[in-house]
């Protein structure tokens, strides 16, 4: 008996990053004299979690997941959730250098292979601009909520359900992206 032929999986390219999003918000700006710096009491608050996303530049379609850390176990189980997700392709994962990704200990899934940006050039990952997308939206936010991680949540995840695969692409479809040729 011969093998059954192989079927070709399709090639998706996704950009993957992770941020940490907590009671801690950017202050936005202030508007002051020219050469006056703009003062603005902060108490520290430091309850934040960190959101793990994987966006494909060309259709916008995402992987999202919520964790206490950003660490290579919680990376890894990230790993298996979106090789699960997107099991019936070969998914080229482009990534930054950060000790979770490059971990010695980390289980790469058949479906996914990694591809690692330069070190400290954040620019070249376009889901950077998601995530100050989503920090701008923070900031906009009210008192009331920008002071309960619970409802900071909340908010997240009305923002994350709010974007459309459109806007995803629009915000993450870099030119040098989304012109190459998968097929």
């Amino acid at each position: 008996m011969g093998r059954a032929p192989e079927v070709a999986q399709p090639l998706r390219l996704f950009c993957q990053d992770e941020s940490r999003i907590g009671l801690h918000l950017p202050a936005g700006r202030r508007l002051t004299l020219p050469g006056v710096k703009p003062l603005k009491v902060m108490a520290p608050l430091y309850q934040y979690y960190w959101l793990y996303a994987a966006v494909e530049p060309t259709t916008g379609d995402a992987c999202w997941l919520e964790f206490s850390r950003l660490d290579s176990t919680c990376f890894q189980v990230f790993l298996d959730h979106f090789s699960r997700h997107y099991a019936d392709s070969l998914n080229l994962l482009v990534l930054d250098n950060a000790p979770a990704h490059i971990a010695k200990a980390l289980l790469i899934p058949a479906n996914v292979v990694l591809f690692y940006l330069p070190p400290y050039c954040p620019e070249l990952n376009p889901i950077e601009r998601l995530w100050q997308d989503l920090k701008s939206r923070l900031t906009g936010l009210a008192a009331t909520v920008r002071c309960s991680l619970s409802a900071v949540r909340e908010a997240v995840e009305g923002f994350i359900r709010a974007y459309s695969p459109q806007q995803l692409a629009s915000l993450t479809g870099y030119p040098y992206l989304c012109n190459i040729d998968l097929h």
